[in-house]
């Protein structure tokens, strides 16, 4: 598998990713780098000019205010998690609140925010907070290539219409099972989307996830869907 337009893809671990534009610039999305499947080198950026969070559980938002203060990174959240981010020291204007179905430009880098199948909440100093909905996001480089992160989600119908819609070429979704789809649901997933191929994410982090790319496979059968298992600071170009 193979990617266009110049975008790499690197798996730190857990739901985080590195994306690589042909530009130099840096998109993580759901940046836990202190997840147990971090390769060592996660923590080491040198630049971030963007960070996508599709959810307020720990292992998602994990050091978003710490990056983006450190690198004066973007961030694109749901509006309840913008604010709070807000208020927990990350400067007004570097946070872009949005919703479901609203796109952000990037300089030519769009990003959509999609639905998602799952709980929010951000633990903070005042117990479980309100999180808002959990997303997922389409991330769509020049006309010819995108990529959809699921976020955490259960498998459901409207992944036929982000399909359609925005017509993604691979998916990272999630397989682990027991908070999120296991990989039963993520090979309906990946047919309903239609992509060439997937990216497993959110699995063998924790006991209870006990999803694998192996079971993927089996799941697919034979859908000529390819699934690209990375090693955690592996990557794709």
């Amino acid at each position: 598998m193979e990617l266009r337009n110049g975008v790499t893809l690197t798996w730190l671990g857990h739901a985080a990713f590195r994306i690589g534009t042909a530009d130099g610039r840096v998109v993580l999305v759901d940046p836990w780098l202190d997840n147990p499947k971090a390769p060592p080198s996660a923590k080491n950026l040198d630049r971030a000019d963007a960070v996508l969070v599709t959810h307020g559980h720990f292992d998602h938002l994990g050091n978003t205010a710490e990056i983006a203060r450190q690198h004066g990174a973007k961030v694109l959240a749901i509006y309840e998690v913008a604010t709070w981010l807000q208020g927990h020291g990350v400067p007004e204007d570097q946070l872009i609140p949005m919703n479901k179905g609203g796109t952000v430009d990037l300089d030519g880098v769009r990003v959509t925010m999609v639905h998602a199948q799952h709980s929010s909440g951000i633990t903070g100093e005042n117990g479980l907070e309100p999180g808002g909905d959990a997303a997922g996001y389409v991330v769509r480089f020049g006309n010819d290539f995108s990529l959809y992160h699921a976020g955490d989600t259960n498998v459901h119908a409207d992944m036929r219409l982000i399909g359609e819609l925005y017509q993604p070429q691979v998916a990272l979704l999630p397989i682990g099972g027991h908070f999120t789809m296991g990989p039963t649901e993520a090979a309906s997933a990946a047919r309903m989307l239609g992509v060439r191929a997937v990216v497993p994410m959110h699995y063998g982090t924790f006991p209870l996830l006990t999803g694998t790319p192996a079971q993927l496979r089996e799941a697919l059968g034979a859908a000529e869907i390819e699934v690209v298992e990375l090693e955690p600071g592996g990557s794709l170009e």
